[in-house]
């Protein structure tokens, strides 16, 4: 855990990887009216706490399973986060919603450093997500109606091309793409696949999921 944190804290004082790297994990096709940088009028800010602390296979990031009645991405797999509130900053709003959504008290977190904000379309969010490392696995006590289980996700999983896979869905009515890290046979996709590349493009900058015919059969949508 410390030569990780020293190298992260190390790495973020450089540009960080951004929108090149949130592009490759982006579903496909690609939304003609999103940029990962946008930041348009209307849009409400949030945040998400990247929690690394030590697990049985080493250090370990705290993912939450988002319970299946919540309005936006219900069911898929995320950061603990949400919106601001009136006067916060990003790192305040993403400690108090560690503590809401997993019981994790923030004089148990070091904050390292923040990730490039993301614009999520569907939520109208612009996300704003800070990395934060604990010395012990905590005690964790999830909210109910909101979190549906605890996803802990090795370090060293998501930071190997040979947990990524692409996926597809319908769309609006046409078949998409979207690549994604298979995390104990759970698919974590969408923002929180673009926030977790950004964080293995910080050790390696050619980090993602390759092309889609990399894994993917030919799309056939009969929906």
């Amino acid at each position: 855990m410390k030569a990780l944190e020293a190298e992260l804290r190390e790495r973020l004082r450089r540009p960080l990887p951004g929108a090149e790297v949130q592009y490759r994990f982006a579903p496909r096709p690609l939304l003609p009216q999103w940029h990962p940088s946008d930041r348009p009028a209307g849009a409400r800010d949030a945040a998400a706490l990247m929690l690394i602390y030590p697990g049985p296979e080493g250090p370990t990031i705290a993912l939450t399973e988002r319970h299946a009645g919540l309005p936006h991405h219900a069911g898929q797999i995320s950061l603990p986060g949400g919106g601001l509130r009136a006067g916060e900053t990003p790192a305040e709003a993403a400690l108090r919603e560690l503590e809401e959504e997993v019981g994790v008290p923030a004089d148990q977190v070091r904050l390292i450093g923040p990730l490039s904000p993301l614009w999520v379309l569907v939520s109208r969010f612009v996300v704003h997500p800070w990395i934060g490392v604990a010395d012990t696995r905590p005690a964790f006590a999830l909210a109910p109606g909101e979190v549906a289980s605890l996803v802990e996700a090795p370090v060293a999983l998501v930071r190997h091309p040979a947990h990524l896979r692409w996926g597809q869905q319908p769309r609006d009515g046409q078949p998409m793409m979207f690549p994604y890290f298979d995390v104990a046979g759970q698919q974590v996709w969408g923002a929180t696949a673009m926030i977790l590349g950004e964080f293995g493009a910080l050790f390696d900058p050619a980090f993602g999921p390759g092309p889609p015919d990399r894994w993917a059969r030919p799309l056939r949508y009969t929906g």
